[in-house]
């Protein structure tokens, strides 16, 4: 009787212990069923599913003619995983020779599961990593770009190591080049790791846009060459140089030198020279201003061409008590005002300016002077026009030989390009079909226009039946507050034309090494190469 009371003990005890166990069992599969669902289905979507995201190619860039000015390439990138090394010590031993910086980062972050050790290598280093046999640095291709012409790089920009836009046209238009990435979703077959299926879009992606410029690639070339050689000739600072059709605002060519390589960038130390600085610096450009003066005077009818102006037959006057200096190749006595502005007479240019007053900043600002031109690049400057509000007794004496003016080599293209053009409004554009040009404002008058025009053609040269017009301009450079007269910036802007065609060119040299020199002597002779290269270029002559 005892034993059978012991035998019905243990049963139930067993019983109740299956009936807990049970009870456990069913309370673990409800709150991972039922209550956690959501949690641990989650959990398991991280271990077998995989979410990507893949960029689209970069859209190319092109020139006028269609030919590449940014494409695509490949790149090569090594790198290491920090947390799962086979050799330490070697790769150690051969970062600190060959790539330093990458030990140095290595050192600081040695629990990371990934870490560059440089991308976008060059074929030696290439050679030089896949030769040292070390299993831990490992090689991945990346998308990066190539730029075939050099002297575009200011004007193209480049992307940086991610492949977005750093600057130049690639920055400007990142959105539009990258266009939009898509988002996939891949689900991991768990026996093998490597195969996938039910691949899924979640976010459907776009393609980029490819970017068309106005920019002439053969012409870029041969300007960048005939710049770069004058300003080795003269031992120059910089240099620059534009061509722009008047009759659409089209930019043709625009070029600095000294330049960079595009496709090497890893020793650039001077980003300066990554700059277009036609479109972001604002100088102060001295005489070739005079023509801008002249034409708010012809157009005010406070002057006439043939009106005779007594320029004093001196270097040094005073006017309202405040002292004007000409350069010893203007000086002249009584003139036609047509004279004035061909001699570049700083007291004759004066002497009209005063009857202008307040007017000629009205007129500068007409002319595209201290606002933006429109167009589509990152980093232009407006430049500044001293308003009358802030003038002092030498302001308008200033203004009207091209002091307390600052302007960009665009916006003195524009100028010129409003004259080129009939005294209709120029709006330059570096993209193709992205502006109408309609000419529908007039600026200024015929008769003004062709007045400006009857007086560059007294300094004009010809290059077989096509006439080059122009006005230069020497001004001296403001150092420490003070200008200095052997410090000194060399601009000439000129229209080229022969009855529909036309063509606006401007060239800047930045101090030379030569005292005492003139943009006569510098800057109009290779505005004159320019020209006739264009002509040959345009085939034409």
């Amino acid at each position: 009787m005892t034993t059978i009371k012991h035998y019905k003990i243990r049963a139930s005890i067993i019983f109740l212990f299956f009936c807990f166990l049970y009870a456990c069992i069913f309370f673990r599969l409800y709150l991972i069923q039922i209550k956690y669902h959501d949690v641990y289905a989650h959990m398991g979507k991280k271990q077998y599913h995989v979410t990507i995201t893949q960029a689209p190619p970069r859209a190319p860039i092109y020139d006028r003619s269609h030919h590449y000015l940014a494409v695509n390439k490949d790149s090569v990138s090594a790198f290491i995983l920090p947390k799962s090394l086979e050799n330490q010590s070697q790769l150690e031993k051969f970062l600190s020779v060959h790539f330093p910086q990458a030990l140095t980062r290595l050192h600081n972050h040695k629990n990371s599961y990934f870490m560059y050790v440089k991308r976008r290598l060059s074929d030696a280093q290439i050679k030089l990593i896949g030769d040292s046999n070390i299993a831990d640095i490992k090689l991945l291709n990346e998308p990066s770009r190539f730029y075939p012409l050099q002297s575009a790089g200011q004007i193209v920009g480049i992307t940086d190591i991610d492949n977005n836009g750093a600057f130049g046209i690639e920055l400007e238009f990142n959105a539009q080049l990258a266009g939009k990435p898509s988002t996939f979703t891949l689900e991991n077959d768990a026996r093998s790791g490597h195969f996938y299926f039910e691949k899924q879009t979640k976010v459907q992606g776009k393609t980029g846009t490819p970017i068309t410029l106005t920019i002439d690639s053969d012409l870029q070339f041969i300007i960048s060459q005939e710049l770069q050689a004058t300003v080795e000739q003269h031992d120059a600072k910089e240099g620059a140089a534009i061509i722009i059709d008047p009759q659409n605002g089209q930019i043709l060519a625009m070029t600095n030198w000294p330049m960079f390589d595009p496709n090497n960038t890893d020793d650039l130390t001077n980003m300066e020279i990554t700059k277009n600085k036609v479109v972001t610096e604002v100088y102060e450009l001295g005489s070739v201003i005079k023509m801008c003066a002249a034409l708010a005077a012809l157009e005010e009818g406070v002057v006439q061409l043939d009106e005779l102006i007594d320029c004093q037959n001196r270097i040094t006057t005073y006017i309202d008590h405040r002292r004007i200096n000409t350069v010893p190749v203007s000086v002249a006595g009584i003139i036609p005002f047509s004279k004035v502005i061909a001699k570049s007479n700083n007291i004759g240019i004066a002497i009209v300016a005063k009857r202008l007053g307040p007017k000629i900043y009205d007129y500068y600002k007409k002319l595209g002077f201290g606002q933006k031109t429109g167009i589509t690049f990152p980093g232009e400057q407006k430049g500044f026009v001293n308003p009358p509000d802030n003038w002092s007794k030498q302001s308008i004496i200033s203004l009207s030989y091209g002091y307390e003016i600052t302007a960009s080599l665009l916006q003195l293209a524009r100028a010129f390009s409003i004259v080129a053009n009939d005294g209709y409004d120029v709006i330059p554009t570096l993209i193709i079909n992205t502006q109408s040009h309609d000419r529908t404002d007039q600026l200024f008058s015929m008769a003004s226009i062709q007045a400006i025009k009857d007086i560059m053609k007294k300094t004009r040269k010809d290059i077989q039946d096509y006439t080059l017009m122009y006005k230069t301009g020497t001004a001296n450079k403001l150092i420490d507050g003070q200008y200095d007269n052997t410090k000194n910036i060399f601009t000439c802007a000129g229209i080229l034309e022969k009855g529909d065609y036309r063509r606006v060119i401007v060239v800047f040299i930045n101090q030379v090494a030569k005292r005492n020199l003139l943009a006569a002597t510098v800057a109009a002779p290779l505005l004159e190469k320019l020209a006739k290269k264009l002509l040959i270029h345009d085939k034409v002559m």
